[in-house]
């Protein structure tokens, strides 16, 4: 009996018995459904990740932090107080003390090998931003990181390369702060306040040259370039000791962009060797992608265990194939049919329950994924743009059909193999 023979007999073997048959198959179909929709779950979001990293870009930067040596401890023993290293108290984390950077530290990461120029990091803490409606909205004031492509809803990136002083602000606050759209934003000017070191509530403009569009990644606080965040943090320390102003919470570093990761992580150490600890816009984002990846893991545990599931209704399914019909194994070998085509016969039919019932839950579950497509992102998620919740790469369909018909296959063997020992003696004879 050639190959082709063998599957196409199989297959019409397979449905001798269909309320049997049919049953296996909608148990293989719920794992193969689970599997396929947790996956294009994971993928949708990664996808949307990946293209919000790299929409960030900031190729070739470091966000470069001093290691922490100070913290909470398990000990109940003080630490020793270093007079070279500059604390801050963090009042929100238990008033614990972490270490910061100083002029002399931006300095010292200068002089790293590979290391192209490094800036302070500056925070400026505002008390409140107004438009043209005079009204005064809270909000937060990020520096911008040079390099960083984000995704506008209008205007142009901004810069550091400038004497302008230039902010991106969120599309949230365009209505509220008095502009009739993203549009008539571009150009205008915003009133930033804040108070200084005396106690005095000062105010500092800045240009609006581009709105950011809503997105995963950020879009919640309003970004300056490095001119406007320096004029907000001079106005904010005005009135404070010389050594107040001279101490930072991180530094941005520039790198080749065009290396390897290998030479990154190797930079890397040698920055952790000197005292501080570097990551990458990437290292940042990575932490919650491993947790979008931890629950799509958990996900497909279930689908696993469903497939688990199903794979003794097909032992089951074989199992009573076999019994029924041991008189036709038994002519089958008298005819001289090797056991080793027979064993071929009924692992087909296996691995065909598995095709059939993996081929209609992937089926079931990228349509569903497409209607749920279209009902969340004409939604509450209508305003990420660029997100597909559900994709489903043709590779990693291939992978859980192959999955689910290697798991069918396996539990297959078992009824294969039994069938395939029998004497066509005892077979023929058998009532």
């Amino acid at each position: 009996m050639r190959l082709i023979d063998i599957v196409t007999t199989a297959s019409s073997n397979m449905f001798r018995s269909k309320l049997r048959t049919s049953l296996t198959i909608i148990a293989i179909f719920i794992g193969a459904f689970t599997l396929t929709l947790t996956n294009g779950l994971g993928s949708g979001i990664s996808s949307y990740i990946d293209k919000q990293v790299g929409n960030l870009g900031a190729k070739g930067v470091l966000i470069i932090t001093a290691a922490p040596t100070a913290g909470f401890s398990t000990s109940d023993a003080p630490k020793k107080y270093d007079p070279t290293k500059k604390t801050a108290n963090i009042a929100s984390e238990g008033n614990r003390s972490v270490v910061v950077l100083t002029a002399a530290d931006v300095t010292k990461i200068r002089a790293t090998s590979g290391i192209k120029s490094v800036e302070p990091y500056l925070s400026p803490s505002i008390d409140f931003v107004s438009g043209p409606s005079d009204e005064q909205y809270v909000a937060s004031v990020t520096q911008y990181v040079q390099g960083a492509n984000y995704t506008l809803k209008a205007g142009s990136q901004i810069s550091n390369n400038t004497t302008q002083a230039q902010a991106m602000i969120p599309l949230s606050y365009v209505t509220s702060l008095g502009f009739k759209d993203a549009g008539d934003a571009i150009g205008k000017t915003i009133i930033f306040g804040l108070t200084n070191g005396l106690g005095e509530q000062v105010t500092v403009p800045g240009t609006i040259v581009s709105v950011q569009d809503k997105s995963l990644l950020g879009g919640t606080s309003i970004q300056a370039n490095t001119v406007l965040t320096k004029q907000l943090y001079a106005a904010q320390t005005t009135g404070l000791p010389a050594a107040a102003t001279q101490t930072f919470m991180a530094a941005t570093a520039q790198f080749d962009p065009s290396w390897s990761e290998a030479q990154i992580t190797t930079l890397k150490n040698e920055l952790k060797a000197k005292g501080y600890m570097a990551q990458t816009v990437e290292d940042q984002i990575g932490t919650f992608k491993t947790v979008i990846n931890a629950i799509v893991w958990v996900l497909n545990g279930f689908a696993i265990i469903a497939l688990l599931a199903a794979s003794f209704g097909i032992i089951n399914t074989l199992l009573m194939s076999v019994q029924e019909r041991t008189k036709e194994i038994g002519l089958m070998k008298a005819m001289g049919m090797s056991g080793s085509r027979i064993f071929l016969l009924f692992s087909g039919e296996a691995v065909m329950l598995g095709f059939w019932g993996s081929l209609l839950g992937v089926g079931v579950a990228m349509i569903v994924g497409t209607v749920i497509n279209q009902i969340v992102l004409n939604g509450f998620l209508k305003d990420l743009v660029g997100l597909q919740l559900f994709t489903f790469p043709p590779a990693a369909i291939l992978i859980i059909m192959g999955i689910v018909m290697g798991i069918a296959f396996l539990a297959g063997t078992l009824p294969a193999y039994r069938a395939a020992r029998q004497s066509p003696i005892d077979s023929l004879r058998y009532e």
